[in-house]
């Protein structure tokens, strides 16, 4: 009879560490630069976001230049962009040599976030769509700019007339009526006819209706302000 072989107890495979515990170990590790650099795409596939993760590979890039991927910085911005108003292209930017940002596809970039920080959502569009091949690479960027546009509207006004929103979202006709039927629906939205077309009356909030604001000055106990007349005394 043949001796019978043993077999080895197999060894627990070991599990790659997440993105996370990479930067909680050593963020300046240049070591994990491609696993930052995978991990930027993977937040373009699946819809995320990790603003932390992609500022600590632009600063990983300025210790390691000759690595850089502009691609992925194209796509570090892009959904910069898409998290307006957040301050976060400014933040990445800052991290991104000059002579990186003179190339034709930041300079759009830097040009698309001046016309959206500044409301001018018509010449965005315009732009946007001459520069579709660095946009359309990151799928949901049209639905985030759309977003960006409402939330801008409804701090600034009460009613916006139909046109005004159609440039903003850059939708029209019978998708722009899919649309506002959705809000209407879902958000609170008044649709009404006026002198020159239809209207939208946006919900009211402390921006767009001041009366709504609180009056921190009404919040102040009485205790404390009894407090303060012997020391102005």
């Amino acid at each position: 009879m043949g001796r019978e072989v043993q077999k080895q107890p197999q060894q627990p495979q070991q599990e790659s560490p997440t993105v996370e515990q990479l930067l909680a170990l050593n963020p300046y590790n240049p070591d994990i630069l491609p696993d930052l650099e995978n991990y930027v795409n993977e937040q373009v596939m699946s819809q995320t976001y990790n603003l932390d993760a992609n500022l600590c590979l632009l600063r990983l890039y300025q210790f390691e230049p000759e690595r850089m991927s502009t691609q992925i910085v194209a796509r570090i911005l892009v959904k910069a962009l898409m998290a307006m108003p957040a301050p976060d292209f400014s933040l990445c930017l800052f991290l991104i040599p000059e002579r990186v940002q003179m190339e034709d596809q930041f300079k759009t970039l830097i040009v698309l976030s001046h016309y959206l920080e500044t409301a001018r959502f018509p010449q965005f569009w315009d732009e946007a769509a001459k520069s579709r091949h660095i946009l359309e690479v990151v799928p949901g960027f049209e639905q985030a700019i759309q977003s960006y546009a409402i939330h801008v509207l409804s701090l600034t006004y009460q009613m916006v007339p139909r046109a005004v929103l159609a440039e903003a979202i850059n939708i029209e006709g019978l998708s722009l009526d899919k649309f506002l039927e959705h809000q209407v629906a879902n958000c609170g939205w008044i649709l009404e006819k006026g002198h020159r077309g239809q209207l939208i009356i946006l919900p009211p909030n402390e921006f767009n209706h001041p009366e709504l604001r609180k009056n921190t000055a009404d919040n102040i106990p009485l205790e404390h302000v009894t407090r303060i007349f012997p020391i102005l005394g």
